[in-house]
């Protein structure tokens, strides 16, 4: 790969385009010249890139796509630049309209919920296909905000008549009867990351309605025990801590008309030592059932702060160089 220096220019049509792309006060494109290497100048419509032969070739993928995408009308976020980035880095050919473009749901906020990697543009897909689908990976990947995306758009089209969000009620080097309350109170903190999404979704007040009215039930797994669950969006978070006992009564509560989606990172087990994760378990036993999909994700995937990514980076590289008990390290294996 050349490493020689060069010059690029692009010219815009569009001057409005242009001003949205380069963000206020420029700030896209210092961004792009912070995280590329590059030198950006801009002159009205014009940009003349500088920097190394691919770093250059990079950004003027990046923003000649990200233009394409604000002439259509799609509201570029600054931290839509830095997806951008890290797609069209590793996958050059990659179209960014074909990701960005696939709209999920538009919030109470009016923010459009869609896809920011090409992981996350598979698992909408297979979401969309398969009756069962499971999404591995670590924290800030988007499998849980866009599993319950897809829940929300498929009552809103009349495709479900109800949504269940679940999760194990399983501490994390915490101990539950210590919690102050009733049994409800101790369970609503396992729980909130769902609330947080429904409300971030719809709006505080729509949330709690649809709620009340037992559209949306967010409930412990253990509460799903012996029901069969028809005509339902339904979604199992935080799995990794499920045993494959839990895994097998949560898979089979599935009933006609409806859908599941299993959330999980096996790098984040509290289970005991002793306990085998029921989603490594599914992930093994499950990988070959025509029906179900299992999406992975990675660091690259984080749409979190990007410390987090880095922090993540931060603890694969530790745990490579000390790996840990045999049990996680089988634990850990399925991720690959």
């Amino acid at each position: 790969m050349s490493v020689t220096a060069t010059r690029k220019e692009l010219a815009f049509a569009d001057n409005e385009a242009a001003r949205l792309l380069y963000g206020d006060l420029n700030r896209n494109l210092l961004a792009i010249e912070k995280a590329v290497g590059v030198t950006v100048k801009a002159r009205g419509a014009t940009l003349t890139i500088t920097g190394f032969d691919h770093d250059v070739a990079t950004t003027a993928a990046t923003l000649n796509q990200l233009y394409d995408l604000i002439v259509t009308g799609y509201p570029v976020y600054p931290a839509d630049v830095a997806y951008a980035l890290k797609i069209l880095e590793r996958s050059p050919r990659t179209s960014l309209k074909d990701i960005f473009l696939d709209q999920v749901y538009i919030t109470a906020k009016q923010r459009i919920v869609s896809p920011k990697s090409i992981n996350q543009k598979q698992y909408i897909d297979a979401i969309r296909k398969n009756d069962i689908a499971f999404g591995i990976g670590p924290a800030g990947t988007g499998k849980t905000y866009l599993a319950v995306a897809m829940a929300i758009a498929a009552y809103s089209a009349n495709q479900v008549k109800a949504i269940i969000l679940t999760r194990p009620a399983v501490e994390a080097g915490e101990n539950l009867g210590f919690l102050p309350g009733d049994l409800v109170e101790k369970i609503n903190p396992y729980l909130r990351p769902l609330h947080d999404a429904l409300n971030d979704m719809l709006g505080r007040e729509r949330a709690k309605d649809l709620v009340e009215r037992e559209i949306i039930e967010i409930a412990p797994l253990a509460f799903m025990r012996g029901r069969t669950l028809n005509n339902a969006f339904v979604i199992l978070d935080e799995a990794q801590n499920t045993t494959p006992a839990q895994m097998k009564m949560f898979l089979t509560r599935l009933g006609f008309s409806s859908k599941a989606v299993i959330t999980g990172d096996v790098t984040q087990i509290d289970l005991p030592h002793d306990r085998g994760s029921g989603l490594i378990h599914a992930a093994k036993i499950l990988k070959s059932v025509k029906g179900i999909s299992f999406s992975y994700f990675t660091d690259v995937d984080v749409v979190r702060h990007p410390l987090v990514q880095q922090i993540i980076r931060a603890y694969e590289k530790k745990e490579q160089k000390s790996p840990p008990k045999k049990e996680k390290k089988h634990a850990g294996s399925a991720a690959q």
